[in-house]
């Protein structure tokens, strides 16, 4: 399985996110925000990260901007956010994110698929899932 980064500054969908995520099989990090996802990020080297762009201290932006998706070229990046095609949304797909997630339409327990569709595509982690 893979390596995924939730980054989301609502405790309780973080903690609903990786529990799914964990009985998925996978090997989950948290962050509740951007300043904390950059450390988590270079600690642990995800193929996935979950990103809300609202968030306290640094925003999912400010992340993007500092993480350089440019230079992570097997991570991909799924933003979470209610705000559909807002300037925001498409700023972090200018900055490399790979799709928005609309959270707001998208059940905690429906993670799992979504999640399973963005490895898929991603060469490498399909890879270290064994798919």
């Amino acid at each position: 399985m893979a390596k995924v980064l939730i980054v989301e500054d609502d405790k309780d969908l973080n903690q609903a996110y990786q529990m799914i995520l964990k009985r998925d099989g996978h090997e989950v990090f948290a962050a509740h925000n951007g300043k904390e996802a950059l450390k988590e990020a270079q600690a642990h080297t995800p193929q996935l990260i979950l990103l809300d762009l609202l968030m306290p201290i640094m925003d999912g932006l400010e992340f993007l901007k500092k993480y350089d998706l440019a230079k992570q070229k097997d991570v991909k990046v799924l933003i979470f956010t209610n705000m559909e095609n807002s300037p925001e949304v498409n700023e972090a797909y200018k900055l490399g994110a790979h799709r928005c997630i609309i959270k707001s339409w998208t059940a905690p327990q429906n993670l799992s698929h979504v999640v399973r569709e963005a490895l898929q595509d991603n060469p490498k982690a399909a890879s270290v899932k064994g798919a």
